[in-house]
């Protein structure tokens, strides 16, 4: 069983920054990879950003050039950074773990963007 804990959430302004942290209770490195998904009030869920393995990122086209997803493979961790905030990025952000028997979800934390 695999356990994803999200922080880093909270209320910023447009054009403001946060970073999102994903703690996992095992060795990030024994997943087949990490990624970060957010799902806004009324809408489904929507990939992100995401990290391999052999660490490597892909982004999707909202994210490209604002966020950046990183790992600590010490602190078996997941990182978002995400920069220039819009509000159309409020949204609850939850991490994944893509495991070889299956894949795990965080409770997810609350990133709104207002002014």
């Amino acid at each position: 069983q695999v356990q994803l804990v999200e922080s880093g959430g909270g209320l910023v302004q447009p054009g403001g920054s946060l970073r999102l942290s994903c703690a996992a209770s095992g060795s990030v490195l024994n997943f087949n990879g990490m990624g970060w998904y957010r799902q806004a009030p009324g809408k489904e869920r929507k990939w992100v950003a995401g990290i391999t393995r052999g660490g490597s990122t892909n982004y999707a086209d909202s994210a490209k050039g604002r966020f950046t997803i990183s790992r600590d493979n010490a602190k078996n961790a997941v990182y978002l950074q995400m920069n220039s905030l819009k509000p159309e990025d409020t949204a609850v952000y939850s991490c994944s773990a893509d495991t070889f028997v299956g894949i795990y979800w965080g409770q997810g934390t609350q990133v709104t963007v207002s002014s």
